[in-house]
Order: C-alpha cells, then sequence, then structure tokens
C-alpha cells in the first residue's frame, strides 16, 4: 500500500534534487585533483583528533595549535621508529646481496675487478660501439626511446607535485584541526533546518562506525603482523620481526600487504644465494607461512573481529567485501564494511523501521 501520493510536485522536487547531486558529483568529479588534498585533510583531521584532545585536555596543554604540532611530532616520531626497524635491515640484506653477487661473478667468470674488466671491455670494443653510435638503427632507436624518456621526466614531475599536494594536506590538516568543532557544526548548518538533525544523526552514526572500523582493523592488523612474525621466525625466514612488523602495517589498508611478496621474493633469493639452499625451498615455506595467515585472517579474524565491530554476521560480512570489491575494486574492499553496515542501519531505521519504538 502506497502511503504517500506522487504529486506532480514531488516528482519535480525529487527530479531537481537528483539533478543537484548530478551537479555536484560531476563538479566534484571535474575539480577531483584540487579537491583530494582537502578531503585527504579532513580524514587525517578526523583520525588524529581524538589525538590532538588528548594533548590538550589530558596532558593540559595550553593551546590547541600546540596540541596539533604534538600530535604531528608524535605522528612522524612513531613512522619514523616503524621505518628504522624496516629500512636499515632491508639495505643491509640488499648491500649482502650486492657482495654475494659480486663473488659469484668473479668466481665463475675469474675477474678479480668487475669495473675494471667492463672499462677493458669498452676499450676493445671501441670501434664497433662508435659504429653502432652513428648507424641507422641506433637513430631510430633513439627516437622511438625519447618518448619513453620524457614520459619518465613526466611521471617525476608528477611525483614532485605529489609531493607538493602532501605538504598542502599537512597544512589543510592543521587549519581544520585548529577549528574542528566550529567546522563541524558549520557543515551541519549549510542544511535547511528541517534536515539538521538527520544530518547530525548521519555524522555521528557514521562516525560510531568508521570508529568501530579503526579499532577493528587495527586489531587485525596487529594479529597478522604478529602471525607473520611468530611464522618467519619458525622457518627462519630473514628479517623475520621487521618483515612481520611491515605486514602488519600494510595491512592497516585491507589486502595491501599482498605487496609484501616482492620483499619475500628478494630474501628468499638473498638467502638462496647465502647458504646454499634450495630457493624453491625457501620461498615455498614462506609463501606457505603467508596462504596459512591469510587463511586465518579471511576464516577467524576477519569475520570475528570486524563482524563484532560492525555488527554485521560474518557471512553478511563477507558478502559485502565480494560484492563492494567486485563493484568499485580496491576502494570497494576499504570502505565496504562502514558502508554496509550503514546502509543496513537507516534500512531498518526508516524503512523497515525496526527501531522506531526504541
Amino acid at each position: 500500500m502506497i502511503d504517500k501520493v506522487i504529486t506532480f510536485d514531488r516528482f519535480v522536487r525529487w527530479l531537481l534534487a537528483a539533478l543537484l547531486v548530478a551537479i555536484i558529483l560531476f563538479t566534484m568529479n571535474y575539480l577531483s585533483s584540487v579537491l583530494l588534498p582537502f578531503f585527504v585533510a579532513w580524514l587525517l583531521a578526523y583520525l588524529l583528533y581524538p589525538l590532538v584532545t588528548f594533548f590538550q585536555y589530558k596532558l593540559r596543554l595550553k593551546s590547541r595549535a600546540l596540541s596539533i604540532i604534538a600530535t604531528f611530532v608524535t605522528v612522524v616520531a612513531v613512522i619514523w621508529g616503524g621505518l628504522y626497524l624496516i629500512i636499515p635491515p632491508m639495505v643491509d640484506q640488499f648491500d649482502k646481496l650486492t657482495q654475494l653477487v659480486a663473488a659469484y661473478v668473479q668466481k665463475t667468470t675469474h675477474i678479480s675487478s668487475i669495473p675494471n674488466a667492463i672499462e677493458d671491455w669498452f676499450i676493445g670494443h671501441s670501434y664497433q660501439i662508435d659504429k653502432m653510435l652513428h648507424s641507422k638503427d641506433f637513430s631510430e632507436a633513439v627516437q622511438k626511446v625519447m618518448p619513453q624518456v620524457f614520459s619518465m621526466l613526466s611521471r617525476t614531475t608528477h611525483i614532485i607535485i605529489s609531493i607538493i599536494a602532501s605538504f598542502i594536506t599537512l597544512i589543510y590538516t592543521f587549519f581544520i584541526l585548529l577549528d574542528y568543532e566550529v567546522l563541524a557544526e558549520g557543515f551541519v548548518k549549510i542544511f535547511p533546518k528541517k534536515n539538521r538533525r538527520f544530518v547530525r544523526s548521519l555524522m555521528h552514526d557514521m562516525s560510531g562506525y568508521l570508529n568501530s572500523y579503526v579499532r577493528g582493523q587495527s586489531l587485525v592488523a596487529l594479529c597478522i603482523g604478529i602471525l607473520f612474525c611468530i611464522g618467519f621466525t619458525l622457518i627462519g625466514f630473514p628479517m623475520a620481526i621487521g618483515m612481520g612488523i611491515m605486514i602488519g602495517v600494510m595491512s592497516l589498508v585491507p589486502y595491501v600487504h599482498s605487496l609484501a611478496l616482492v620483499p619475500i621474493l628478494f630474501l628468499s633469493l638473498l638467502k638462496a644465494v647465502d647458504t646454499g639452499q634450495s630457493f624453491w625451498l625457501i620461498f615455498g615455506s614462506a609463501m606457505g607461512v603467508f596462504l596459512i595467515v591469510q587463511l586465518i585472517t579471511d576464516m577467524v579474524l576477519t569475520p570475528r573481529i570486524m563482524g563484532k565491530a560492525m555488527g554485521l554476521n560474518p557471512a553478511i560480512l563477507l558478502l559485502s567485501l565480494s560484492v563492494w570489491g567486485a563493484l568499485l575494486g580496491f576502494i570497494g574492499l576499504i570502505i565496504a564494511l562502514p558502508l554496509t553496515t550503514l546502509i543496513m542501519l537507516y534500512y531498518q531505521r526508516y524503512v523497515t523501521k525496526e527501531h522506531e519504538n526504541e
């Protein structure tokens, strides 16, 4: 039974509202490069705001600006400490691999100095090299390579622009945190008074579910890091603790820890060259640990921890990951749990009205 009759006036208002939403989405897409630092800054401000209030009210720092600076310093110190535990051992392992490769080349080719051997080769083949540089094939090859060089320079320029945008994002974050409460309330006031109660309720629910999501995902990442530390230590894998910490940090974003397969491959090769063991045995053992931890994560940790944190049944949780991942790819995996929970909540509240009498 239809509760409300769809009149022409109501239809026009819905149409105008849909048109307004389309215009807003189109504008946001057109200005995405400009708006992205601002939206990232809002997300960072939201995540850092509890720490800022901790410094300001619990530790009684004199001003909000000083609390923000203390927060930035704390976050940078934590990140720097994590990198210090991971990068120097990785550099040492890379240097060790370079030495092993050089020793292997010298042993098999009976060359005492690789740089001197390269210099002697260039001197002995100077005529052939000069002939090649003046050949037609070399000119054509240069013409084909130059666009790729310019493309690489263009990518380098994009990297520099990204670094500049990161500084802009930090500036945005600082000023957003400086007046966080005022800006949050000001956002509500841009809506008509009759809709402000709904907007406040929406923001409150989104904040609660996002907090639950961050806490749950952080606990999952901690468990993943511990499991990898234990697994890599048991098989005697190089940098077991450092790799476990790195993978745990990467797991703060769902499924990003799969990128750890690259350093796992590198360290397996290093251990095989250093010890003489079979590369496939070492790499297979590491992959076994990786697969076991992944199964524990998908079948136990994520359904139990995230399901409890978000209030979702494990089956619904896995289904939401599959659906949003298929629709939006990697971004869908990130937003699947909070978005699914929010949709289910508002469906129960405004469609089925299960919470009407609560």
